[in-house]
């Protein structure tokens, strides 16, 4: 069930229909993380693997989840709301919505996720702190940047991060964590490296002034055919999601339209 290790390499994978099947691909991609890492000269420790289960049923999850995997990605608000539901026998896996939110299933967000990682606009965090506080509970989130320019990526402008980071303190329930954003999506890593860049120096300016209790140790960049690319520049998270669950039905086209952005 192993791929090349080649970054960038948008392959077909097999689908992962076993146990042994999963265990594999988590051991193909720990591997591409500790070689991206020795690269880079950094500690594989310091980089969290988040699967993207995406489109994947719960009775594939679930044989994920005996393979080790604790903690999900999920774009759509309400296909990982169903899927926690139907895995609730398994309280110690955890999930974050990656993808954009709209105010009106903040709610859901504030009832089983642990962590969200597209926040940018202060409508949502307004609607997230206050649902939160009803559950009483706290959320980590990661500020979404758009650091290709395209118009099809949500994300904040990176010039307008450091007025969105200075009023997060507002949001006594959201744990700011750090920085996310989705590279452009090319075969050619020197068109994609440079969204990497940008978000690591975006992040080390924004340290200088962030208010007490702001934390952006984290860079969440990178998916299964980028990710040793974001490594190299600095992620702590890499989002892998058809390196372990094996090539989406619909083309990476749907997900990531040319014009016009998906909703949840």
């Amino acid at each position: 069930m192993t791929q090349p290790t080649n970054a960038l390499a948008h392959a077909d994978y097999p689908p992962a229909q076993t146990v042994e099947d999963f265990t594999a691909n988590l051991a193909a991609v720990q591997h591409r993380i500790a070689q991206a890492c020795e690269r880079a000269g950094r500690d594989a420790g310091s980089v969290r693997l988040l699967p993207v289960s995406k489109t994947v049923d719960a009775a594939r999850v679930r044989l994920s989840y005996e393979a080790g995997i604790r903690y999900l990605g999920e774009n759509k608000v309400q296909e990982a709301y169903s899927k926690w539901e139907a895995l609730s026998d398994l309280p110690d896996l955890r999930w974050s919505v990656i993808g954009h939110l709209q105010t009106n299933k903040a709610k859901l967000v504030a009832r089983f996720a642990s962590e969200f990682q597209a926040l940018d606009s202060l409508r949502v965090a307004e609607e997230l702190d206050r649902r939160l506080q009803a559950e009483g509970r706290a959320l980590d989130v990661f500020v979404q940047i758009n650091t290709s320019g395209e118009a099809s990526k949500y994300g904040l402008a990176p010039e307008d991060a450091a007025a969105f980071v200075q009023a997060l303190p507002a949001f006594q329930s959201l744990r700011v964590k750090g920085l996310m954003t989705l590279a452009l999506f090319a075969s050619d890593a020197a068109r994609v490296r440079p969204c990497f860049v940008r978000l690591r120096e975006l992040r080390d300016t924004l340290r200088q002034t962030a208010p007490a209790g702001i934390d952006l140790a984290e860079l969440s960049m990178g998916m299964s055919g980028d990710f040793e690319l974001a490594i190299e520049e600095g992620a702590t998270v890499v989002r892998v999601g058809q390196a372990i669950y094996g090539s989406r039905a619909l083309p990476d086209s749907h997900y990531w339209p040319a014009t016009g952005k998906p909703e949840n």
